[in-house]
């Protein structure tokens, strides 16, 4: 995972979302790095959302094994990659990202767009940041695995491409960009068609965490109030069709600190035959009161597919 970044000439990280650069900036500036060339790798950067980017390094001899040059923090320099292990194919990865980064840095540097938005008073998008190298896991796809057919539908590239990787058919909405002017009504519309043909639809929403990591809390109440609006005709299908409905989130980003924790997030499931519990709102602490108590996020596919009679039984 990549994140276009702004940098001072003295390496400093300045911003490293580079001022929240549009979608179409960023892409622009993916364009310009696509001839790349490397001594001992093929780079492959794709532009996806904002300033988040991908990049694929193909060739002998690589390993997952390098530091994040990301450190998630502003005003220190930015950090080179480094071997994780002793091995040869960590010490030759580290040195072909480095030579990326400083590639990319270059044309990134001298490029229009950036010298355009410095002269508009913006962050320019003058560097390359990674993070969370890793390698195609081996995992069987879902409908082997519960034998169901299912489906996602979100903005984010990260989301729609793990949810491919695990079998699952991407739905592409107009208008869902993963940000916080996505089109939610759309979205939600499509999961209520894709639900007649699906066991089970993933809708992911990534405006909470976006304004979170702006450290906007105000706007993260409206945020919350506008997705509790949209929804509603999913909560509604609860009793009218007999759906089940599951609404939590992957993570925590409190808006004081603007960066992911670890804390544990609210969980509701709804539908027929779930125990119901005397938990009357959707926060942290009240679903921590409920009858799901506390769990571990890979428990949650398992309660969901108990509901769907899809657990094999042990026993008489």
């Amino acid at each position: 995972r990549c994140n276009f970044a702004t940098v001072n000439d003295k390496d400093f990280i300045i911003d490293r979302r580079a001022g929240r650069i549009t979608t179409e900036e960023a892409k622009i500036l993916a364009e310009a790095l696509k001839d790349i060339k490397l001594e001992d790798a093929e780079p492959i950067f794709v532009s996806t959302t904002e300033h988040r980017g991908v990049l694929v390094l193909r060739g002998d001899k690589l390993s997952r094994k390098v530091s994040d040059v990301d450190l998630h923090e502003v005003g220190v320099r930015v950090s080179k990659p480094r071997p994780l292990d002793d091995s040869v194919e960590a010490e030759h990865t580290a040195r072909v990202l480095e030579e990326f980064i400083i590639k990319s840095r270059k044309i990134l540097q001298n490029h229009p767009l950036n010298k355009e938005r410095v002269i508009r008073g913006l962050n320019p998008a003058n560097a390359v940041l990674p993070r969370g190298a890793g390698t195609l896991p081996n995992v069987k796809p879902i409908h082997e695995v519960w034998n169901i057919k299912a489906a996602a539908i979100a903005g984010g590239a990260l989301y729609k491409g793990v949810a491919k990787a695990l079998g699952f058919d991407i739905i592409h909405v107009p208008g869902a960009t993963g940000t916080v002017n996505t089109n939610l009504k759309a979205k939600v519309q499509y999961t209520i068609d894709a639900l007649k043909k699906y066991d089970l639809v993933f809708l992911h929403i990534k405006a909470t965490d976006t304004v979170s990591h702006d450290k906007n809390p105000v706007r993260k109440k409206e945020v919350i109030e506008w997705i509790s609006h949209e929804i509603t005709p999913l909560v509604d299908l609860i009793e009218s069709q007999g759906y089940y409905l599951a609404l939590t989130a992957d993570h925590t980003t409190p808006s004081e600190i603007g960066e992911h924790r670890g804390d544990p997030v609210p969980l509701a499931i709804m539908g027929p035959n779930v125990r119901r519990d005397s938990v009357e709102k959707f926060d942290e602490l009240s679903c921590a009161r409920g009858g799901l108590c506390r769990i571990r996020g890979v428990d949650l596919i398992k309660i969901l597919m108990n509901y769907l009679d899809k657990v094999p039984l042990f026993g008489e």
